[in-house]
C-alpha cells in the first residue's frame, strides 16, 4: 500500500538502531511526510525543550508517494524544533535521496539523543549501521557525499551537513544529493548538535502499490496532460529554472531589494533566469520521477568567482542578489555554491547579510565591527560573508545568529525582515497581501512553502487574483495552507502539484492527489477527508507552536511592511493590512481571538492539546 510499513529509530545517546512498525492509524490521519513528522514530534518532544539539546528529536519522513512513479514523488520532510525560531519547523527537500531512503525499506527516521563522537548512519536494503564520522567532520557537503558513496555503495544517496551544521549556525541546512537542501529554520544545526554528520541510503525495494493498474493509468494521465501542455516548447522551468520568477515579481513590484526597502530592482534582468541560462547553464537537472527538471547545473568558467555547482534558484537570486543590491550574477552564483558546500539556507543567509548592509549604511555597524566595509552591492563582501558564516569566522559568527538576533543586538530589531524570527522569502507583502498573511501565520515563521499565494497572486495558477486586495485573502491563504500540507505529506513537489493535481477553481481541492493516493495506498480517502488531513497537520503544528510559548501576538510582520508604504513601482503606496486579515483568518480557522485553536476545532480534528 505504498508505505514500507516501518520506521528506523536512531538513538545516538545509546549508539543504537532499531526498527518499529509504522502506526497506520497515524498514517491515515496524517498521510505521511510532513503530517507524520508533526504527529510523532507532538507525541515525543517537549515543545519547551532546548532545540540544540539531546531532548529535541529530528523526524525525517517520506510520504506514501515518495519513491513511486507518481510525477514528482521525490520529497521528504525534516521536522524538529527550530533553533532559529524556537518554533516547530518542517523543511522540505527533493532530489534522489528521499526516494532512495524509501526504497531502502523505511518510511522515515526518528533521530534522538546525541552522540559524543561524530557518526553517520548507513542504511542498505533494510539494514542499518552507525559508523564513525571523525574523518568526515569539517568537510564540506560535496566532499562528504563523494567519500560516503565510496565507503558505502556507489549508488547510495547521501544527506549530510557541512561546516555550518557542525558549527550550529542557526540557519544551517541538511543537504542531500550534494546541492538539494532541506534548508530552512536550522534543521542542519539540530543534526550537528546530535553529532550526526550524514545518512547514506541505498535500496531497490519498490514501494508496494495497492492497485497497480489504476495507479499506472493515473500516472499516465497526468504525465500526458503535462506533456500536452508543452507540445510546442519545453516548460519554462526547464528552460530558465525557478529564477524565471524574477520577471513576475519585478513586474508586480514585489521583488524585494535593498533589505525590502523597495519592490523593484534596476538590474533585475542581469540576475534573472534568462541571463542565468544564457551565461552559466550547463544543463537542467531533475529530481526523482520529475518531468519538469527545474534544477540548474551551472558553471562560471573564469574570473574571481569561477566555480561550478547547482543553482541559483529564485529565492537565492532574491536573497543573495536584489535584497543585497548585488547585480553581479557570477558573485551571487558563487555565493550560492559556497552556501551549498557549507550547508547554509540561502534565504536566511542573504536576508541577514542585507540586514547587516542596511545597518552599515546607516552607521549602526562600522567597518571595525564587520572587519571590512559592507555596503549594498558589495559582491566581494557577499561571497566572503557566506564563507565566514559557515566557518563561524569573524563577523560571520554574528551573521550566523540570523537577522533578528543581529539587529536586536544592535538595538534595531525593526530592520530584520522576519516573522517569528525567520527571514522572509522573495515576495514583498506590501504588494502581495496574501503572502503577508501567509508569512505571519506560517507555523515555522516566514515561509512561502507553507502555503504559497504567489501562485494565485502573481503566476495565475490555477487562477489570477488581484495581489493588492486583502478582503479575499484570509480564505485563500487558509485553503492553500491546508492543500500544501497535503502535498508535503504525500511526498510530492508543489511545482507540479499546483498545476496538475489541484482543481483550477476558487474551490481548491487536490483531486489528482486523491486519485494517486487511493490507488497507491488503498485508503479510500474522500476529497473532504484528504483536505481535512491537511488541516489536521496545520493545526497540530499550531498546537506545538502554542505549547512552545508562542501566541497570536507572534503572527506579526515588521513595521516596514505594515506601516511604511512601498516607495516606488507598481505597488507604490501600499502596505500590508495584516490587522484586517488576521481576525477573519482566525475565525475561518476555528481559532479564538488570540489565535489559539478552540477545543471544538481540536476535537473535530482529533487533536489533543494538553
Amino acid at each position: 500500500m505504498s508505505y514500507m510499513g516501518k520506521l528506523l529509530r536512531l538513538d545516538l545517546s545509546k549508539g543504537a538502531v532499531s526498527f518499529e512498525p509504522l502506526d497506520m492509524n497515524i498514517a491515515r490521519d496524517y498521510i505521511g511526510g510532513r503530517g507524520l513528522g508533526i504527529s510523532y514530534l507532538m507525541r515525543e518532544v517537549d515543545p519547551s525543550c532546548d532545540p540544540l539539546g539531546p531532548q529535541n528529536k529530528l523526524m525525517m519522513m517520506t510520504g506514501p508517494l515518495t519513491g513511486t512513479t507518481a510525477p514528482t514523488g521525490a520529497r521528504y520532510m525534516v521536522t524538529t524544533k527550530s533553533p532559529l525560531t524556537g518554533a516547530v519547523t518542517c523543511s522540505n527537500s527533493g532530489g534522489r535521496f528521499p526516494a532512495m531512503l524509501k526504497r531502502a525499506g523505511i518510511d522515515g527516521i526518528i533521530v534522538e539523543g546525541a552522540s559524543a563522537e561524530p557518526v553517520y548512519l548507513s542504511i542498505e536494503d533494510g539494514r542499518a549501521e552507525i559508523r564513525s564520522a571523525r574523518h568526515l567532520w569539517g568537510k564540506d557537503t560535496h566532499k562528504t557525499d563523494t567519500i560516503l558513496r565510496k565507503e558505502t555503495n556507489k549508488d547510495a544517496r547521501v544527506a549530510c551537513i557541512g561546516p555550518a551544521g557542525e558549527n550550529k549556525v542557526l540557519f544551517a541546512a541538511v543537504m542531500n544529493d550534494r546541492d538539494r537542501a532541506a534548508g530552512r529554520s536550522g534543521v542542519g544545526a539540530v543534526m550537528g548538535s546530535k553529532g550526526l554528520k550524514a545518512i547514506a541510503a541505498y535500496g531497490d525495494a519498490e514501494p508496494p502499490i495497492y492497485d497497480k493498474e489504476v495507479f499506472s493509468a493515473a500516472v499516465k494521465e497526468y504525465l500526458d496532460s503535462f506533456k500536452n501542455s508543452y507540445k510546442d516548447s519545453p516548460p519554462p522551468l526547464r528552460t530558465y529554472g525557478t529564477a524565471i520568477t524574477v520577471v513576475g515579481t519585478q513586474n508586480v513590484g514585489v521583488f524585494p531589494s535593498y533589505n525590502f526597502r523597495q519592490g523593484t530592482f534596476p538590474a533585475w534582468e542581469e540576475i534573472g533566469g534568462e541571463r542565468l541560462t544564457e551565461k552559466y547553464l550547463v544543463r537542467p537537472r531533475a529530481c526523482f520521477s520529475c518531468p519538469i527538471a527545474c534544477g540548474r547545473v551551472t558553471k562560471i568558467p573564469e574570473g574571481p568567482f569561477a566555480g561550478e555547482g547547482e543553482g541559483p534558484e529564485y529565492e537565492t537570486v532574491y536573497a543573495l542578489g536584489s535584497n543585497c543590491g548585488v547585480s553581479d550574477l557570477a558573485a551571487l552564483t558563487k555565493a550560492n555554491y559556497i552556501c551549498n558546500e557549507m550547508g547554509l539556507d540561502t534565504i536566511s543567509m542573504g536576508a541577514t547579510i542585507a540586514c547587516a548592509m542596511e545597518m552599515f549604511e546607516k552607521g549602526i555597524l562600522t567597518e571595525k565591527d564587520i572587519g571590512r566595509p559592507l555596503p549594498f552591492g558589495d559582491s566581494d563582501g557577499l561571497v566572503e560573508m557566506c564563507r565566514k558564516t559557515g566557518l563561524m569566522e569573524g563577523f560571520g559568527a554574528q551573521l550566523a545568529r540570523g537577522s533578528l538576533r543581529l539587529a536586536t543586538s544592535c538595538g534595531h530589531p525593526e530592520l530584520a525582515m522576519v516573522s517569528k524570527g525567520q527571514e522572509f522569502a522573495g515576495y514583498d507583502p506590501r504588494g502581495e497581501k496574501g503572502m503577508g498573511l501567509a508569512y505571519a501565520t506560517s507555523p515555522i515563521g516566514a515561509s512561502h512553502m507553507r502555503g504559497d499565494p504567489a501562485y494565485i497572486e502573481i503566476l495565475g495558477v490555477p487562477m489570477l487574483i488581484d495581489p493588492l486586495t486583502w478582503e479575499d485573502k484570509p480564505q485563500i491563504v487558509k485553503d492553500w495552507q491546508d492543500i500544501f500540507a497535503v502535498i508535503d505529506s504525500a511526498g510530492l513537489c508543489v511545482f507540479f502539484s499546483v498545476r496538475n493535481y489541484v482543481t483550477p477553481t476558487r474551490d481548491i481541492r487536490p483531486a489528482g492527489i486523491q486519485k494517486l493516493l487511493n490507488a497507491a495506498t488503498g485508503l479510500d480517502y474522500s476529497l473532504e477527508e484528504l483536505v481535512r488531513a491537511g488541516e489536521r497537520t496545520f493545526n497540530a503544528e499550531r498546537v506545538f507552536l502554542m505549547k512552545a510559548g508562542f501566541t497570536g501576538a507572534d503572527d506579526s510582520l515588521p513595521l516596514r511592511i505594515v506601516s511604511e508604504p512601498m516607495p516606488e513601482g507598481p505597488a507604490k503606496g501600499e502596505v500590508c493590512e495584516l490587522d484586517k486579515m488576521l481576525p477573519v483568518y482566525y475565525r475561518l480557522r476555528g481559532w479564538n481571538e488570540q489565535g489559539r485553536p478552540t477545543q471544538t476545532k481540536l476535537e473535530e480534528l482529533g487533536i489533543r492539546m494538553q
